[in-house]
């Protein structure tokens, strides 16, 4: 592709120098260059790619793309306002827009982005569609699976999958949509058919700051989508809804009214049963994942399914046969007689749903194995001690991903929180003692949650990421404790 033919729909404020420019690829990272390619300039948190131009050059760039000015370079320098922007708007162009060739479906929130995405994926496949999916969890493919380094990939990565989901047949993909990769200009390219709110709670402010910012930043994906389909009981739905332009909207919800609604919910251990109404009729459901965050999980992907056309009675039916997410209330299968259930709640809301739902069925004590992510909002550690203190019968509190801070210095944080409440507990600050201190002390028909982790297979530390699969700990500690 031509550089004059690449910059056709890319904000391009001035171009210096000139000539004819044959791009073979584009990357922001000087050091993955190679010859033909395109040099985008971004301006990171910790360094900044203005700084690497002559050095991409060197290496084989044929084109640069700034907003800062720059040395006299030997290759044509494209000028833009945002290099974020334009990585975007490249990207979209060098992979010929291939989002154009399925129906894009996104949904963003705090909490359920990714069983809900799972759940959409699980109903259209039922209906003989071909789904990709990209999310917190992994990328899917058909039968492959591409690890996910990111919720939203960047823009160059999300078109590449996005071009290899169409190449592959794909008639639909559903995808998670952070509030970074919204705040960061990663999908700004994108257009998609369906997009979905599922709540706003605290959570990302070392980076968003206030929560206005972080519900700003969501609402981007409501000003890039044809049908909106919102969460109305949650307060931040007025926000979102306010800066729609989408030319329908679907709500949902359980407390106020709305155009699809659940009623009549009964939770229990094995999942939830509801009602469901829209468009005059109501509906039996039925999901075989617990709590009251899952009705709301399951009114997310319900609704998308019929804004993209799906019969409500076809929707429901296949929600029926829906399997749960793995780190999601994932029950981890143990010789025991006590239970060990994994969730990634790290949000204080996050752990109040999971706490409140296995409160549901928990026959014994509550035994809650938690800590916080360091180098990231700290003012929602003493939140999620106070919340784990009133609602658990005994907590372990520990490490989570520490990355560069101290361990004692997070835990001290959310000690704060769990001092206020009546709870009893103990600080074991390596993760793998204090499930193994969780493990040897459960009775009977006691229930330990292991909350933060979900699905990650590792463990951030200061100076090293190690492997930490908590199945795998679980089953090696259950097996040797049984003999």
């Amino acid at each position: 592709m031509t550089l004059e033919k690449l910059l056709e729909n890319v904000d391009v404020e001035e171009v210096i120098g000139g000539g004819k420019v044959k791009i073979s690829g584009l990357t922001f990272n000087s050091k993955e260059v190679v010859a033909g390619n395109i040099f985008i300039c971004v301006s990171g948190f910790k360094t900044d790619g203005h700084k690497f131009a002559a050095d991409a050059v060197e290496a084989g760039a044929v084109a640069v793309v700034a907003e800062k000015e720059l040395p006299d370079l030997e290759v044509p320098v494209v000028m833009v306002k945002d290099t974020r922007l334009a990585t975007a708007q490249l990207a979209a162009a060098f992979y010929d827009y291939p989002f154009k060739r399925f129906k894009l479906i996104g949904v963003t929130g705090t909490n359920g982005k990714t069983t809900s995405t799972y759940l959409i994926k699980s109903i259209l496949e039922s209906q003989g569609k071909t789904v990709g999916l990209i999310g917190t969890n992994q990328n899917i493919i058909g039968n492959e699976i591409i690890p996910a380094k990111h919720t939203t990939p960047d823009s160059i990565e999300l078109m590449q999958l996005f071009k290899k989901m169409a190449d592959f047949g794909a008639d639909y993909v559903v995808m998670e949509v952070s509030s970074h990769s919204l705040a960061l200009e990663r999908v700004a390219a994108c257009e998609f058919d369906i997009a979905a709110f599922t709540n706003i709670t605290q959570d990302h402010l070392d980076f968003h700051k206030t929560m206005e910012n972080y519900t700003e930043a969501k609402a981007k994906l409501f000003k890039m989508c044809n049908i909106a389909v919102v969460n109305i009981d949650d307060e931040h739905s007025k926000v979102i809804l306010e800066a729609s332009t989408a030319e329908k909207t679907l709500t949902f919800g359980i407390k106020n009214e709305c155009d699809i609604k659940a009623d009549n919910i009964e939770l229990h251990a094995e999942g939830a049963s509801f009602d469901v109404f829209f468009d005059d009729c109501g509906y039996k459901c039925r999901i075989g994942i617990p709590g009251e965050f899952s009705v709301y999980n399951a009114l997310t992907a319900l609704s998308c399914c019929i804004a993209a056309g799906v019969e409500p009675r076809k929707a429901i039916d296949a929600l029926k046969y829906a399997e749960g997410v793995k780190g999601r209330v994932e029950v981890v299968k143990t010789d025991t007689d006590y239970t060990v259930i994994i969730d990634y709640a790290h949000t204080p809301d996050g752990l109040l749903n999971v706490i409140t739902t296995i409160r549901g069925f928990a026959k014994g004590r509550i035994i809650t194995v938690f800590g916080c992510g360091g180098d990231r909002d700290k003012s929602k550690r003493p939140k999620m001690g106070k919340i784990a203190g009133e609602l658990s019968d005994f907590c372990v509190v520990t490490s989570d991903n520490p990355r560069s801070e101290e361990p004692l210095d997070i835990i001290n944080d959310i000690l704060v929180g769990i001092r206020e409440t009546d709870c009893e507990f103990v600080v074991i600050e390596k993760r793998f003692e204090a499930i193994e201190y969780a493990l040897d002390h459960a009775e009977k028909d006691d229930i330990i949650l292991l909350a933060g982790k979900g699905h990650e297979t590792y463990q951030i530390l200061k100076d090293r990421t190690i492997d930490f699969d908590e199945r795998e700990i679980v089953t090696k500690l259950t097996k040797t404790e049984m003999n």
